[in-house]
């Protein structure tokens, strides 16, 4: 069986048009990808802000902490020079 030209452009075309779907298919996965990338990488910038937050926090009390043992140390030095 011969095929005709017609018969050629009609399986060229399927053929491209295939591809286009793949392509679409790809473009639409990389999407996706890109905004589960985005999500994370928002969600991560969140927790590091959180872990920051903490962190300051931390810092703030023990340097009241300090404060206060500074404090009751010069008490006791006044105590002991009296």
């Amino acid at each position: 069986m011969i095929l005709d030209q017609k018969d050629l452009e009609l399986i060229e075309r399927l053929i491209y048009k295939n591809g286009d779907d793949v392509a679409i298919s790809i473009t639409r996965s990389f999407e996706r990808l890109e905004e589960r990338v985005d999500a994370m990488e928002s969600r991560i910038y969140s927790r590091l802000s959180d872990i920051e937050d903490r962190i300051e926090a931390s810092r703030q009390d023990i340097s009241d902490e300090i404060g206060l043992v500074r404090e009751e140390i010069r008490d006791l030095a006044r105590t002991d020079t009296r």
